[in-house]
């Protein structure tokens, strides 16, 4: 499958869409061993030696992201979804998985500005369950190490966090063209 084919994902909502240095700081922290390649890739998309409170073009990041999901693939994007929550802006007095879940939305409008950006949208369902509806332009592998690292981050120890995201012909996930991607999440 082609996550690049037909896809409404790595496209801004709008051209004036900027996304802080922190945010690009958690994309090289993902790339791990790799870090000389993602600061090339982000280079080449116009974003050079990218600092903490400094902001840059969302689509040039967006890019970068395209770029890393077509030269090495898509389980870089989740490593890197992974590292968001330990590098971007987090609002205060987060501490559960309820609420680190509850807040990625407040989360992601903080590394954030410039116009639409999208929304994750948190739908508790159970006692120890919910949904994160995701209608933004990041990948469906990096909302999914994002969403998988946040509720880990605020887990109580020796909770086993599962991420589910399906998608089927009523719902196609934003890889198959989708608006929205929906992913459930247990604990």
């Amino acid at each position: 499958f082609n996550m690049l084919a037909n896809t409404t994902q790595f496209k801004t909502f709008s051209s004036d869409v900027q996304v802080v240095g922190a945010a690009v700081l958690a994309l090289v922290a993902g790339m791990e061993d790799f870090k000389e390649t993602g600061l090339q890739i982000l280079a080449k998309q116009g974003i050079i030696a990218p600092k903490e409170g400094e902001w840059y073009p969302g689509q040039s990041y967006l890019d970068a992201y395209r770029e890393i999901a077509k030269t090495i693939g898509s389980y870089r994007l989740t490593r890197i979804g992974r590292k968001v929550p330990d590098h971007a802006l987090w609002p205060p007095h987060i501490d559960s998985i309820e609420k680190a879940l509850a807040s990625i939305d407040v989360a992601y409008h903080m590394n954030h500005r410039g116009g639409e950006v999208g929304h994750y949208r948190f739908k508790r369902t159970g006692e120890r369950s919910c949904t994160m509806e995701c209608d933004n332009p990041y990948p469906c592998p990096f909302d999914t190490g994002l969403i998988e690292a946040t509720a880990n981050k605020f887990a109580p120890p020796r909770t086993l966090v599962a991420v589910r995201h399906e998608s089927d012909d009523r719902q196609p996930c934003r890889q198959k063209g989708g608006e929205r991607c929906i992913y459930y999440i247990s604990w």
